[in-house]
């Protein structure tokens, strides 16, 4: 892969508030070799048991196209994709220096379509997560999935980043500038001309804390959240989510679902709506993670789920 096209999108930084249009191809090479990690939790599963079992590598389950891929799958899924992909520089404050770069693309429809902000794990914005937002615009959203580290490291992540670096950086993006950032990408999206005005917000590990986390900050126009193994907040702060909450969540991970019940207590109390689904056998990251059966079928039961949330409460 040519080096230049590895950090083409750290050079579009240098403008405040543009768009990158790339052609299909210029787009799909910026995706890295799906083999660099089978799993981009790679921090969360040094030890055997981080998804429920011993790790044994196997060749990744082939989901349906209607289903988002696992990390796998990823670079070949962008590859094939006939949907239009950008990256755009998303100005954090109007006038501001400081832009977000973000993956958009746009889904093959005739009507206006709702917006879907794409939450990253703590690794950046990595192909498995522009493939995600692949997926969301072949089931009818504009999916954006802006890059959380951007503005911390000047410039996209097209990889995953190393864990020691993730962490360290993903530490500086509080929940204050979270929001901030998601909001200012949500108010892009909801802007174009292609977009109507509602949108949603889901996350995966760090991104699904960041998804409740949100949903507690009830930016104008977030209308549904869905959470993929991400821990919840605190109960005085999710007494504040106004907007319906999905959870999806592995059996195999009782540092989160703890969570699951204090949320779901809090919710029911204030009169909010929250769903959860925990999924046999399956693990944290299991969308990802789809190598391992359990966290394929997971997978193949969460998708549909997610799509018809988004569909229910965005319409």
């Amino acid at each position: 892969m040519p080096l230049l096209r590895r950090f083409l999108p750290a050079l579009t930084l240098l403008g405040a508030c543009s768009v990158q249009k790339l052609t299909p191809d210029e787009a799909r090479a910026t995706d890295a070799p799906a083999t660099l990690m089978a799993d981009e939790h790679a921090s969360h599963d040094a030890t055997p048991m981080a998804h429920g079992g011993p790790f044994v590598p196997t060749t990744e389950v082939q989901q349906a196209g209607g289903i988002a891929p696992g990390a796998l799958q990823a670079a070949d899924r962008i590859r094939a994709s006939t949907r239009h992909a950008e990256w755009a520089m998303v100005p954090l404050t109007p006038g501001g220096k400081d832009s977000i770069a973000a993956w958009v693309v746009y889904p093959e429809v005739k009507q206006n379509a709702p917006v879907v902000v794409v939450v990253h794990e703590i690794f950046g914005l990595s192909t498995w997560v522009r493939a995600v937002a692949d997926q969301l615009a072949a089931d009818g959203f504009i999916a954006i999935a802006p890059d959380l580290l951007s503005i911390e490291r000047g410039g996209a992540t097209t990889d995953s980043l190393i864990y020691e670096t993730a962490r360290t950086m993903i530490r500086n993006v509080t929940p204050d500038k979270m929001n901030a950032m998601v909001a200012a990408v949500a108010r892009y999206g909801m802007a174009l001309p292609a977009a109507s005005k509602k949108y949603g917000i889901v996350g995966y590990c760090w991104g699904g804390s960041a998804s409740y986390n949100h949903a507690v900050f009830n930016a104008p126009g977030l209308s549904a959240s869905v959470v993929y193994y991400g821990a919840a907040p605190a109960a005085e702060d999710l007494a504040k989510i106004k907007v319906p909450v999905l959870g999806l969540f592995g059996e195999n991970d009782q540092r989160v679902n703890a969570t699951i019940a204090r949320a779901d207590s809090t919710l029911k109390a204030t009169g909010g709506t929250f769903q959860s689904r925990v999924y046999t056998g399956a693990g944290h990251g299991f969308l990802r993670a789809q190598e391992q059966p359990a966290n394929a079928e997971a997978a193949r039961q969460a998708w549909p789920e997610t799509v018809a949330w988004f569909k229910k409460y965005l319409k």
